[in-house]
């Protein structure tokens, strides 16, 4: 599960580009509940995306040549510029250099050794999500990409991740933990081998109910491209895209075990 205290490698940043801000925003607030409060007049139409105050994504108009409406993913790092060196030399591309982003931090964003897209948030004035683990925030990121093994040693070698793996019906699943801690309250995540689909990361978002929730986005012009099914040991989950085809899961996790 995720929360704020971030480290390196750790999920600290989660924005979407939109091809209609506005009609993104719209459906994310009928669905979860988050207001929509613009960056200001200088941010190119950014926006973040709240919940009770607190920053839980953001959201931007698209700007890259050809790039369709996703989710991304952004892992903390202390140096941007070693960490574009590290994807590089990984067998990774980068697609958009460090850049500062005012006073707040720096970004940069990559394309990993198989095709899956992500991003890096070198914080300064802004540490990252101001709320993470909680009722319709973020709660898991999951790598599907076509060979696991392959994309954990990229990862391995850019940030220093840890893993361990599970059985789930059907498959060999890679939770992935960061270099940092105790190995499972350190991990936020997982890589799945889904064969010849597009290799990209995804964001889960904790919800109370998850057919309920479903529903809601089919209401509000999402569709459903895995229906809610109970997975064991990990709890109820399903897979929607947002009325562009931006795509997101929804899970209610199965509560820790008491010690």
């Amino acid at each position: 599960m995720l929360s704020t205290d971030f480290t390196t490698g750790s999920p600290n940043w989660l924005d979407l580009g939109s091809p209609e801000t506005a009609v993104s925003g719209a459906f994310y607030g009928a669905v979860f509940g988050w207001d929509l409060r613009s960056a200001g007049p200088d941010a190119g139409g950014y926006g973040f995306f709240q919940k009770d105050g607190r920053t839980v994504a953001a959201i931007g108009p698209l700007t890259e040549e050809g790039a369709s409406p996703a989710w991304t993913v952004y892992f903390q790092s202390p140096d941007a510029e070693a960490t574009a060196k590290a994807v590089e030399q990984a067998g990774g591309r980068v697609r958009v250099a460090p850049t500062d982003v005012m006073e707040a931090g720096r970004l940069a964003a990559f394309t990993d050794a198989q095709g899956a897209e992500f991003a890096v948030w070198q914080p300064a004035g802004t540490s990252g999500l101001e709320t993470a683990g909680e009722p319709h925030t973020l709660w898991w990121v999951e790598l599907s990409t076509t060979d696991r093994l392959v994309a954990y040693a990229f990862y391995q070698e850019v940030f220093g991740w840890r893993k361990q793996d599970m059985e789930i019906p059907g498959m060999t699943y890679t939770v992935v933990s960061a270099a940092e801690g105790d190995l499972e309250d350190a991990s936020f995540g997982g890589i799945a081998e889904e064969g010849d689909d597009r290799p990209g990361w995804f964001p889960y978002f904790d919800t109370a109910d998850v057919d309920a929730l479903v529903s809601l986005a089919q209401e509000n012009g999402g569709s459903v491209l895995m229906p809610a099914a109970d997975v064991p040991e990990v709890g109820r989950i399903a897979w929607l895209a947002d009325p562009h085809g931006a795509a997101f899961a929804v899970i209610k996790p199965i509560p820790p075990a008491s010690s």
